[in-house]
């Protein structure tokens, strides 16, 4: 990853908070992509002091504006963008409902950050990688989805449209030389987890699901994210890549 200018939503706090310091170990310039921009410089704070290359920097993801001028910025900066990883979305303020209670404005909020504003993203940065004749774009989607997780449509909704946007992103950048995945997290333990599931029942029911008997962490991703951004990935793209300690196996 050495050199790499790679742009990471949501990077202010939890996983992409983690991914922004694990991209910049690696060799990286991260752009820390967050709404929060106190939160971004926090991160980029921490990465400059552990010798990486960061730069913070606001977006409202569910903004079409505020994308494109993330983008135009980070390009003037660093003069390209190599890969975009979409992990900003909405899930720490919601509230367990059933889904015929949910409020409308609830509903088309979820799915205006969570799949809109992944789309903006992607929209934004294409044409930079088609220009590079190069790019990798990493989606995050959700062990929600398959498990069909109650009393959270929205969410699960938004994030099951994220593995076809992938799919359908990735016919049409392949012929240019960009790849398009997804990756599918786990119960990871961050800030907003605890939020929901703040139990120790819950805690060891996910323990007892999985086939890895430990608490799943932000930087257990990494690894499979990295290796998506990287040269030695460049034959896979369309896929969505369970990243849980086999928890959905067992579900």
């Amino acid at each position: 990853m050495q050199d790499r200018i790679v742009v990471v939503t949501g990077a202010g706090q939890g996983i992409g908070r983690e991914l922004a310091r694990q991209f910049a170990a690696a060799g990286a310039v991260v752009a820390v992509a967050d709404l929060n921009l106190a939160k971004a410089q926090a991160v980029q704070n921490e990465i400059e002091e552990a010798g990486g290359r960061a730069r913070a920097v606001m977006v409202d993801v569910g903004s079409k504006d505020s994308v494109e001028a993330m983008v135009a910025t980070t390009v003037e900066q660093f003069g390209r963008i190599d890969v975009l990883v979409n992990n900003a979305a909405i899930f720490a303020t919601l509230n367990k409902v059933v889904f015929d209670q949910i409020p409308l404005e609830e509903w088309e909020r979820v799915l205006r950050i969570n799949i809109t504003g992944t789309y903006l993203c992607a929209c934004a940065v294409a044409p930079v990688m088609r220009e590079a004749k190069w790019g990798r774009i990493i989606n995050i989607s959700s062990d929600s989805v398959p498990r069909g997780v109650a009393n959270y449509l929205h969410y699960v909704t938004s994030k099951s449209a994220i593995i076809g946007m992938t799919n359908a992103m990735a016919r049409e950048l392949g012929p240019h030389g960009i790849t398009v995945n997804c990756i599918r997290p786990g119960a990871i333990a961050t800030e907003v987890e605890r939020i929901h599931n703040p139990t120790e029942a819950f805690r060891i029911r996910v323990l007892g699901e999985q086939c890895l008997p430990k608490g799943q962490l932000p930087e257990d991703l990494a690894g499979a994210i990295i290796f998506l951004a990287t040269p030695a990935a460049g034959f896979v793209t369309g896929q969505t890549i369970a990243v849980d300690g086999g928890l959905t196996h067992n579900s």
